[in-house]
């Protein structure tokens, strides 16, 4: 099994075989809670108009997602498992568009299959790889905006790397580097209020859950649950 590493949009174009689109603050994150409540899938989709479109389609669809790291005007709700935590999503299809995690998967047209990454789904993630043996593993770390990396999504695709290859890594280490960095550190400041501490907390929750999220093609970009 062949390991490579990319980073944001751009890499997540170069991405092969299957593929790992991370986005721990907060895309990928949040789409693991809503599943977990219930949701029956997310489409995920890369612009704007094309979510609104989607709600006008199918007024019950959930709309969520953000730029900038704010609630899009319109939308359900933002791109914050603390907002998301305690909602009933049963039986619901939720529209997700991100600034940069949804724009990885959009973006990584070249891949045999494609998996949602955080931190949340981690071993179950390094469960799945495992099982499978591809022949080539790609982990995209989308950073911020998808331009710009960042220190959450770099060591969690270090903390899987390390994983695969029978190696472990410190996760208060981790956890330590994440808080110390800037796009960590915003998460506690007073005057960014559209990122909530509960998130920093929620996000690196390690392996909370036993489940994958797989994106299946079929004429969009399914997101379906499965225990691997």
């Amino acid at each position: 099994m062949r390991i490579e590493r990319f980073s944001l949009v751009s890499g997540a174009r170069r991405a092969r075989g299957l593929v790992v689109v991370i986005d721990v603050f907060r895309a990928f994150t949040t789409a693991a809670y809503v599943m977990a409540n219930g949701a029956e899938r997310i489409i995920l989709v890369g612009d704007l108009g094309e979510a609104f479109e989607l709600k006008r389609l199918h007024p019950d669809w959930v709309l969520m997602g953000e730029r900038g790291g704010r609630r899009v005007e319109g939308f359900d709700y933002g791109n914050s498992p603390f907002e998301v935590r305690d909602v009933d999503f049963t039986g619901r299809t939720v529209i997700q568009t991100t600034g940069a995690g949804t724009q990885g998967v959009v973006n990584a047209t070249g891949t045999e299959a494609i998996l949602l990454g955080s931190f949340v789904m981690a071993g179950a993630i390094i469960r799945r790889i495992r099982r499978t043996r591809p022949e080539t593993v790609s982990l995209v770390a989308m950073g911020s905006r998808g331009v710009e990396p960042s220190a959450e999504d770099e060591l969690c695709a270090n903390y899987i790397e390390a994983a695969l290859k029978g190696e472990t890594l410190d996760f208060a280490e981790i956890r330590r580097r994440i808080r110390a960095a800037p796009s960590g550190a915003k998460f506690f400041d007073p005057a960014q209020p559209q990122f909530r501490e509960e998130d920093f907390h929620m996000a690196l929750d390690l392996d909370r859950f036993d489940f994958i999220l797989r994106v299946v093609r079929d004429g969009g970009l399914r997101v379906v649950k499965e225990r691997p």
